[in-house]
């Protein structure tokens, strides 16, 4: 096994000691990058770029050569499993995805393939692999998934949406339905994610950006009780290195107990959700990822690092803590509040690591 050079990021989610408090930021390789942004026009398409290993490459690397993150995560997108499943996903210029064939009857479900990593999405596995040699054990590649409810509102909507209309029509009609497309999508993760860490990827993160529209009930029974499936049918162990995994539900944060209990190695939090209160609450269950509003970084570098010490004080001594926004970083930041961002981490995270 060859030893990660920092390796603080996986440290802390397993809640061992570390020197600082490690931070990366959800969506971190993007839109906000000049260098990204010219690469995109060159290229031309946004699925191109995830489908190109070289190009899924470079981009990831993008913000390692900008900041002193503790992490690279995969630049890819949550949609990849659906449309390797044949619903045809698209982007059209300045709007959000789509797919071409949407999930109505129970036949839809029932013709609906489980993709296999090394075939369907080979590129995505081949991304890792290059991701992997091109970092050369500076610091961890983080892999991601989707959460079953997250890709099922999109496969059902037929892309974004604000109602959640569709789907819960479905939810609150034909549950059986729905749980039937839930389960052959927690069955696809769970080879997808096993598939990435098999590539390289040193930990996971599923991403249940649409679990905080469900009711309290609903949640744990759409959106949670599939992602615990994932979690235990996730490989623990790759190599001599034991691989963590963070679960993320966007206004999650009435869930924590329910989430902690899932067997995940930590909770990510978005800004609406305190910190301090947050680690009463898991206690030493679980490490706690977040949760700076990414809308903070519009401010000043004052405000910046105002907030930042905010937060390393809400959250206090100790490890288990991994720095992050509560949700992606937005294409209307500059590069230089997230340099001052990251610094900031670091400078003022020390002493609560002595």
């Amino acid at each position: 096994m060859t030893q990660i050079e920092n390796d603080r990021y996986l440290r802390a989610l397993l809640r061992q000691p570390v020197d600082r408090t490690p931070v990366w930021l959800m969506r971190q390789a993007g839109r906000y990058l000049p260098e990204y942004r010219q690469l995109r026009a060159e290229v031309g398409d946004f699925m191109t770029l995830c489908q190109s290993p070289e190009l899924a490459c470079e981009v990831t690397l993008q913000p390692l050569r900008r900041f002193e993150l503790d992490a690279a995560i995969l630049f890819s997108d949550i949609l990849t499993i659906p449309d390797a499943m044949g619903l045809g996903l698209s982007f059209g210029a300045g709007e959000g995805p789509r797919f071409a064939k949407v999930i109505q009857h129970q036949r839809d479900v029932d013709t609906l393939p489980i993709p296999d990593p090394e075939s369907e999405l080979r590129y995505v596995m081949d991304a890792v692999r290059t991701i992997k040699k091109e970092l050369k054990q500076k610091v961890p590649l983080i892999g991601f998934s989707g959460s079953p409810w997250t890709l099922a509102t999109y496969m059902v909507e037929g892309g974004s949406s604000k109602q959640f209309s569709r789907i819960k029509q479905m939810l609150y009609r034909e549950p059986q339905l729905l749980h039937g497309l839930l389960a052959k999508l927690a069955e696809s993760v769970i080879q997808y994610l096993n598939a990435q860490i098999a590539a390289g990827a040193d930990a996971v993160m599923i991403f249940d950006t649409w679990g905080g529209v469900l009711s309290h009930d609903d949640y744990q029974t759409f959106s949670l009780q599939y992602m615990t499936q994932i979690v235990q049918g996730i490989q623990r162990q790759h190599e001599g290195r034991t691989i963590p995994i963070t679960l993320f539900t966007k206004g999650g944060g009435q869930w924590l107990d329910a989430i902690a209990a899932s067997g995940c190695d930590a909770i990510g939090l978005d800004w609406t959700t305190n910190i301090s209160m947050a680690r009463q609450q898991v206690g030493n269950r679980v490490a706690l990822q977040g949760n700076m509003d990414p809308a903070v970084l519009l401010g000043d570098d004052a405000l910046v690092t105002h907030k930042v010490q905010q937060i390393l004080q809400a959250y206090g001594h100790g490890s288990g803590h991994v720095f992050n926004l509560g949700h992606g970083i937005t294409p209307d930041i500059e590069p230089e509040r997230v340099k001052t961002f990251v610094d900031a981490v670091h400078h003022f995270s020390a002493p609560y690591h002595q």
